[in-house]
């Protein structure tokens, strides 16, 4: 509408419209109807809206507080008492949050403070009892004597190794001792070095072979005349993972083998059992592998020779002839027996020739090298137990042709493959099953009981919001006073004079624009009248409502201006 009229002087005490100019008309509005809501609600709702403010703010306050919270990180870890005592003292006059564990032997501070005080604690030489190490060399003077000297160089080669151990994986805490004999120079036999070593580990973490391995030659390798065989390894249980007498590399050796047997044997079962359970089900059939393995590195060379073809040329060959001829007077007689005297051979001619030849053919000569891999099968066993109910039409004889396929059974080298067919018993397997289908009961019926606790949660809020806004609205029409930014008087009428009302319903109804009246003085309570004009506005609102709500505006802007 173009033209604006001027609200009506309400009948009730006057009460300044003027609002804030600091805050936005937004802010303000929205801040003027919690307000009118809040002043709505029964006491009920208005504890009930307190107490859920209340809630949401300590709520906030409580999670700030927890994000605000800083995270803690180890300072140091497996301290004395003394060191623990002297650093927790350090933090306090420094005032640094610190929080103790394991017994007081880890010390935890706030994360982004863990370097600056490790730095600042090496400042001071603490932790104390770590400065082992070649560092004890460090303090010795030339007073020193060589018993000291070489109790000192020992203590120092230990705590360098604990270091070196500390450093594998798993690894915690280690302590290394050291039994070197003096050496003598007119010893002819000394004995030989010794060590032992203890190490701890995390939680659930086991050494494996590799390195109990690693360890022994870490120490063997670092003491001059040191042999594997004579250090020892234990954990902080009691259980010796490498005993001395033995080269460290055979008990390593040993419990790799037993766990490839294993993984091969395990392996074959399991393809065999996935196998079976295609003929007699899943869980009626159950397959037992033994497995031989050869571990033996074996290396064979063989050397063949094959004939060379004829045409190949000779290698090398020679030939020697050797002739003679010749004639003569023999020479005279000797004495024969009795001095009889032998009478004188004749002459003649001789002749006399020989020949000889050498040939070196080639020789084709095959040289063969085979190394065989360790881990190849000796012996392999194979048991499979069928269950009889599962499967009463089985041929046993088809089972066993199957495994012994499958398993690659060669019986020249004494394998075995037995089948049978006995009744399971399958209580346990019930009793196990009935106790997974009870939790699965129980953990359903408690997802459900949670599903319906948030569902009630969510209805009793719905229900709460709905009633404080069903109890806004009903008691807006009943509360007594006049609004003075609402053009409507209370109980429905008309804030204006029917006479000017009707001027505005005509103007509105022919499209003209509403003409500027003066305020009229206050109507009589004319019912007729006042019922007229309420019925005329009704019927305009429902044909023209963007008309009438624009008026509206138009009067609230006139009154708040």
């Amino acid at each position: 509408m173009a033209a604006q009229m001027p609200g009506p002087v309400p009948s009730g005490p006057h009460r300044s419209s003027a609002r804030p100019t600091s805050l936005p008309p937004v802010v303000t509005a929205s801040v003027d109807r919690g307000r009118r809501m809040f002043a709505g609600f029964t006491g009920g709702q208005k504890t009930v809206t307190v107490v859920a403010v209340l809630a949401l703010v300590a709520g906030g306050l409580l999670f700030s507080q927890w994000l605000s919270r800083p995270s803690y990180s180890p300072l140091f870890s497996n301290l004395s008492p003394t060191d623990a005592s002297a650093i927790v003292d350090k933090l306090s006059t420094s005032k640094i949050p610190y929080q103790l564990a394991d017994g007081g032997a880890t010390i935890l501070v706030p994360a982004n403070q863990v370097y600056a005080q490790r730095l600042a604690m090496a400042g001071d030489g603490l932790p104390a009892s770590t400065q082992s190490g070649y560092s004890l060399l460090d303090k010795q003077g030339i007073t020193t004597s060589q018993f000291v000297q070489q109790v000192t160089y020992q203590r120092a080669l230990s705590g360098e190794l604990a270091k070196t151990i500390e450093a594998i994986s798993g690894v915690t805490s280690a302590v290394v001792q050291l039994a070197i004999p003096q050496q003598d120079a007119f010893a002819v036999d000394s004995p030989a070095p010794s060590a032992s070593v203890l190490v701890a580990t995390g939680p659930g973490v086991t050494l494996t072979p590799q390195q109990v391995q690693a360890i022994v030659n870490l120490v063997s390798s670092s003491v001059v005349g040191m042999s594997p065989g004579s250090v020892s390894v234990t954990d902080a249980n009691g259980d010796v993972l490498a005993a001395p007498g033995s080269t460290g590399v055979v008990g390593a050796a040993n419990s790799a083998q037993q766990q490839q047997t294993l993984d091969y044997q395990n392996r074959l079962a399991a393809s065999l059992t996935q196998m079976l359970d295609q003929v007699v089900g899943a869980g009626h059939a159950q397959v037992t592998v033994t497995a031989q393995l050869d571990f033996d590195a074996t290396r064979t060379t063989t050397e063949s020779f094959v004939q060379p073809p004829k045409t190949a040329a000779p290698l090398s060959s020679s030939s020697t002839t050797e002739t003679y001829k010749g004639s003569g007077t023999p020479v005279g007689g000797v004495l024969g027996p009795g001095n009889i005297a032998v009478p004188n051979g004749t002459g003649g001619a001789s002749t006399y020739s020989k020949s000889s030849s050498t040939v070196d053919n080639a020789v084709g000569k095959v040289v063969q090298v085979s190394q065989a891999a360790p881990g190849s099968v000796q012996r392999l066993g194979i048991a499979v137990l069928l269950d009889s109910k599962a499967a009463p039409g089985v041929s046993t004889a088809q089972i066993q042709s199957l495994v012994s396929a499958a398993a690659g059974v060669v019986p020249t080298r004494g394998d075995t493959v037995q089948v049978a067919t006995l009744p399971f018993d399958t209580t346990a397997a019930a009793q196990a099953q009935k106790a997974l289908a009870q939790a699965a009961s129980a953990a359903q019926r408690a997802s459900l009981f949670s599903m319906a606790k948030t569902a009630g949660l969510v209805l009793v809020v719905l229900a709460i919001a709905a009633a404080v806004l069903l109890s806004g609205r009903r008691r807006r029409p009943e509360s007594s006073g006049t609004d003075p930014d609402s053009p409507v008087a209370p109980g429905g009428g008309p804030g204006l004079p029917s006479e000017l009302e009707t001027v505005e319903v005509r103007a509105l109804r022919s499209g003209a624009s509403v003409p500027a009246l003066a305020p009229a003085p206050r109507p009589g309570p004319d019912l007729a009248a006042l019922g007229a004009a309420r019925d005329d506005i009704a019927s305009l609102v429902e044909r023209q409502p963007e008309e009438v709500a624009a008026l509206l505006r138009g009067w609230l802007a006139d009154r708040r201006s």
